[in-house]
């Protein structure tokens, strides 16, 4: 049986510290070492699943397409994709190429019964993303009212991110008023 592996993380700043997609794809790699399944491919992505259009699952498409691959494995159903019906698109156009998409998350098999309670389990991960989006903005907005940024990542140079405000950092904002000064008296 021939292996490929996807694992996803939904943003850039999730994939770079690196840890769940390391374990995604540990996990993966111990379940066909057990099932005796050759890893012919690896992808990843740091994006949504919300969207169907990602450089890994971009490749990983085209390589099921190719053939030579007879499944594709993620450690759970929406690391795939949140959006049943994209889950849909993916698994028909899988097995259209000798392949099957799953997941070792899967609760059903291949029955009426199997993919019933599969897709209830794509509902819920769709109903959980738009959660995830109702509170982040619900607490950006708390955060705005609060009079605080929303916000927690790397603060711009020359500042520091603490208890909701911008700090200047002066040691930091010189250099950055001196790359001003540079900019506005280069000569076009």
């Amino acid at each position: 049986m021939r292996a490929v592996l996807y694992a996803r993380v939904s943003t850039e700043e999730q994939g770079n510290k690196g840890y769940s997609l390391r374990q995604q794809l540990e996990v993966l790699r111990e379940y066909c070492q057990q099932n005796e399944y050759e890893i012919v491919g690896e992808f990843e992505d740091r994006v949504s699943g919300a969207v169907l259009e990602r450089p890994g699952l971009d490749t990983l498409r085209d390589l099921v397409a190719e053939g030579g691959v007879d499944i594709v494995l993620a450690q759970n159903r929406d690391r795939f994709t949140r959006e049943p019906a994209y889950h849909y698109i993916l698994r028909t156009e899988f097995r259209e190429h000798g392949c099957k998409l799953k997941a070792l998350n899967d609760r059903g098999d291949e029955s009426p019964e199997g993919e019933l309670s599969d897709g209830v389990v794509d509902l819920i991960a769709k109903y959980e993303r738009a959660r995830i989006a109702s509170r982040t903005s619900e607490g950006k907005y708390r955060k705005a009212r609060e009079g605080k940024i929303p916000g927690t990542g790397t603060p711009p140079l020359g500042f520091r991110y603490e208890d909701g405000h911008y700090f200047v950092v002066e040691e930091e904002m010189s250099l950055v008023r001196d790359i001003f000064q540079r900019v506005a008296t280069a000569s076009p």
